[in-house]
């Protein structure tokens, strides 16, 4: 049976450099998968990148209003029509940044992986620099059938679990939720904190 996975962690816990992996475990067995994202990540344009250096063009962009079923049905079908045969499907479909989901496009990715019979894997962060959930991850950790958490650690060594946002290199806790660095006049980076190093660096506050 098909499943809606979600795997999640701290940034800079290599969850792209998993999903580039994951498609390539799917190819090196003759398998066709789709790669996706969705539009408002534009670091990268229109591709997923790994700090390993591993990058790979998507197949295509999720905008924010877009319906993902059809979406992802026109992409399927492409996949169809380009094959020698007839029995070429499409064996996976891979969401890399899936926090910037809607929660109704997260709604679509399970009708996809029930309806259509195509399993999906969504590589994405729970929360955001304040931390507090994003509607495309909270969504996910109410629908999906597994999730994942993939690890990474904090400064001082212990497991990381939130992702505090610097500008210009300085700590900031209040904001917009989303902030990519090719969108804002100031150098927006991110960093990886435990809770007890975050609480420090906040002040003890917390969302």
């Amino acid at each position: 049976m098909a499943k809606l996975y979600f795997r999640y962690g701290a940034m800079n816990s290599g969850k792209s450099t998993s999903l580039l992996q994951a498609a390539y475990n799917y190819e090196e067995r003759g398998q066709h998968v789709l790669l996706a994202k969705p539009e408002i990540d534009t670091k990268g344009a229109e591709h997923i990148s790994s700090r390993l250096g591993v990058s790979r063009e998507v197949d295509f962009l999720i905008p924010p209003a877009a319906g993902l079923r059809e979406l992802f049905a026109r992409n399927r079908q492409s996949v169809r029509d380009a094959a020698a045969d007839d029995t070429t499907d499409v064996a996976c479909l891979l969401i890399d940044e899936a926090q910037f989901l809607t929660r109704e496009q997260v709604d679509d990715l399970l009708r996809i992986v029930v309806l259509d019979g195509v399993p999906v894997l969504a590589y994405g962060i729970r929360t955001d620099f304040r931390t507090r959930a994003f509607p495309g991850s909270e969504r996910l950790m109410e629908l999906a059938h597994s999730l994942e958490e993939l690890k990474t650690i904090c400064r001082c060594g212990r497991k990381a679990l939130f992702n505090a946002r610097l500008v210009g290199g300085r700590f900031v806790f209040d904001g917009d939720q989303i902030a990519i660095d090719e969108l804002s006049a100031d150098t927006v980076t991110y960093e990886s904190m435990c809770a007890d190093c975050y609480l420090r660096e906040s002040g003890g506050r917390l969302g």
